[in-house]
């Protein structure tokens, strides 16, 4: 048995590319599937608060004045 895969035959690439394949059609399904149902606590809803912005402050820990 050659453990190689330079030397390895046709049939075991094409192997090795549909496993590939479906690996990685599952994992593109999974991420989709688990991105469908996580949406529930990112969503607005209509009694969502609106804060508007106040006056400017600058805010310091020091007692010192500060010049704009």
């Amino acid at each position: 048995m050659n453990h190689s895969i330079y030397s390895a035959d046709r049939t075991t690439h094409l192997k090795i590319v549909v496993v590939a394949l479906v690996a990685g059609i599952a994992v593109a399904g999974l991420g989709i599937s688990a991105r469908m149902n996580a949406d529930d606590g990112f969503t607005q809803t209509a009694t969502a608060r609106v804060i508007k912005a106040g006056k400017p402050m600058a805010i310091t820990s020091s007692d010192t004045m500060i010049v704009r």
